[in-house]
């Protein structure tokens, strides 16, 4: 009997978790399995934050997939995905092509621009370990460059991050704790850096508990961020930002964090979908496509107590790769589905430093404890990946 192919797209948090389950579920006569990513390294998204403000080395984030799944039992191909052929069960790659019969989407996100002019061409909107490289070095240059002009210019010492959600607010609670090093280290005198989050909601942290908003806000405000709030931005340009108030802020750095979309290989390939992502069926399966799964950032589920799609985190990317996994096996040896339900642990944002705000359970957490927890939330990550070694190997001191 042929052995079924298993084709996973993309080595993220979704795309790993399931490859390590399903080559413990199954046996090596079971299936043939195939990951497919555009780099032989795996990067913890959550984590980028930090190498882009310069707090991390971006070497950190990254491992090689080969230090972390048996490749003797999974095929890895390094390469970019062009189009899934959902009749044909192909996957078109630009150095080929592979054929599936189980296939794991998990393709990741992209920028979400919202039809703002000038993201892609002025401001730095790629959340990838190379992408932070490029933010880190340009805040470098920025410093260096400001005492270097005849004239030294406001601008090139003004940061804009425009997005108040968790990654824009991470990002900048990094910069704004790394900015006394960095102004002493370049002669830069402290009051000349400004720092603004651009927020078009009515609130920093839209749906996060507000006691903790305020503490992160007040916080941040303290180390010199200056937030507008309910301040869409209009245009992106080469010289700064122009707000739907007509108000422009000139800046050289803009760093773009105002939320993602699912990857924009979804819609060319004719999945019917809403900002690149699928409304999955209850088992993660693409509706009309049995042998077709989506999951991570690409998968779309509606949280029916508040009748809202739940965000596209971490913490949910890894339970949707348990029950995918669970799921390609029930499929493949005639057992039942599960549904999925999602069980959010908590959720805990970083704010440079060894302060943290976060929900976990019922219980709020603020400063220290929170920033404990967070590095164990991610710590509790690489356990699940690569069990206590890895957590060894590669895990954050909590302390």
């Amino acid at each position: 009997m042929k052995k079924p192919n298993i084709v996973i797209l993309g080595a993220g948090y979704a795309g790993m978790i399931t490859a390590t389950r399903l080559l413990k579920q199954l046996g090596h006569n079971d299936a043939n399995i195939t990951l497919v990513n555009k780099h032989d390294y795996h990067y913890q998204t959550t984590w980028l934050h930090e190498p882009a403000a310069g707090t991390l080395s971006p070497e950190r984030t990254r491992m090689p997939i080969a230090s972390v799944l048996d490749l003797n039992r999974i095929k890895f191909v390094k390469d970019i995905v062009v189009e899934i052929k959902r009749e044909e069960k192909k996957v078109v790659l630009e150095n080929g092509e592979l054929e599936f019969d189980y296939l794991v989407v998990g393709l990741g996100a992209e920028a979400e621009t919202f039809g703002v002019p000038g993201v892609h061409e002025h401001a730095f909107s790629k959340w990838t370990v190379n992408g932070a490289r490029e933010v880190k070095e340009h805040i470098e240059y920025m410093f260096a460059k400001y005492n270097n002009t005849a004239e030294p210019q406001d601008e090139l010492l003004t940061f804009i991050v425009a997005g108040a959600g968790f990654t824009g607010i991470e990002f900048i609670g990094e910069l704004s704790e790394r900015l006394p090093e960095l102004c002493a280290h370049y002669d830069v005198p402290r009051e000349k850096v400004k720092m603004y989050v651009i927020e078009a909601a009515p609130t920093a942290l839209p749906g996060f508990d507000p006691e903790l908003v305020e503490y992160a806000m007040n916080l941040l405000e303290s180390r010199g961020v200056e937030f507008k709030i309910n301040c869409p931005i209009k245009e992106v340009t080469e010289s700064g930002v122009t707000l739907a108030s007509g108000d422009e802020i000139k800046a050289e750095t803009i760093v773009w964090a105002t939320g993602v979309r699912g990857s924009s290989i979804i819609e060319k390939s004719g999945f019917e979908a809403m900002r690149g992502r699928i409304k999955v069926d209850l088992d993660l399966r693409a509706p009309g496509h049995n042998e077709i799964f989506v999951i991570g950032d690409c998968a779309l589920l509606i949280n029916e107590e508040i009748n809202r799609p739940y965000p596209p985190t971490a913490q949910i990317a890894m339970q949707m790769a348990e029950v995918c996994a669970n799921n390609i096996k029930a499929l493949i040896k005639g057992e039942s589905l599960k549904t999925f339900k999602p069980d959010i642990k908590g959720t805990v944002a970083s704010l440079g430093g060894k302060e943290a705000i976060g929900v976990v359970g019922s219980r709020k957490l603020f400063g220290s404890s929170a920033n404990f927890m967070k590095k164990m939330i991610d710590n509790r990550y690489l356990f699940l990946l690569g069990g206590p070694g890895l957590v060894l190997k590669r895990g954050k001191n909590p302390m």
